[in-house]
């Protein structure tokens, strides 16, 4: 993901979920799988403003304007995650995980599958 696209906001992040979930789509269908009442007129709009920014193509050769994602979803989950790491935990990831853990009700098996990922992490950094 280019570092100069901006991050989308709230409402770019679930249309984008959308695009990512069920691929290239029309206003219509976008506005339909939305899990809100937006309209379509601010479903379109929005659309277009991810368009100009860059977060979104257009296709414009059937009668209806398909549009597409450009950036992938784990792209613009890291930017999200980095940018909150940034700002709200002075760049510490401990802290983040930290108050996660604390934050929400974490089932065995998520704990299970967290301590696998840090496993993974520390034989990534084995030197042996």
């Amino acid at each position: 993901m280019p570092p100069d696209l901006p991050l989308p906001t709230d409402a770019e992040l679930a249309i984008l979920r959308v695009l990512w979930t069920h691929g290239p789509a029309t206003v219509r269908t976008v506005q339909e799988r939305l899990d809100t009442d937006q309209g379509y007129t601010t479903v379109l709009k929005h659309l277009q403003l991810m368009l100009e920014k860059g977060l979104v193509t257009r296709d414009e050769s059937g009668r209806a304007h398909v549009y597409a994602a450009v950036i992938e979803e784990a792209d613009t989950q890291r930017r999200l995650v980095r940018d909150l790491l940034d700002r709200a935990f002075e760049g510490s990831a401990r802290q983040l995980v930290m108050r996660a853990l604390a934050t929400e009700d974490v089932s065995r098996d998520e704990l299970n599958q967290i301590r696998d990922l840090l496993d993974q992490f520390d034989e990534t950094d084995d030197p042996a």
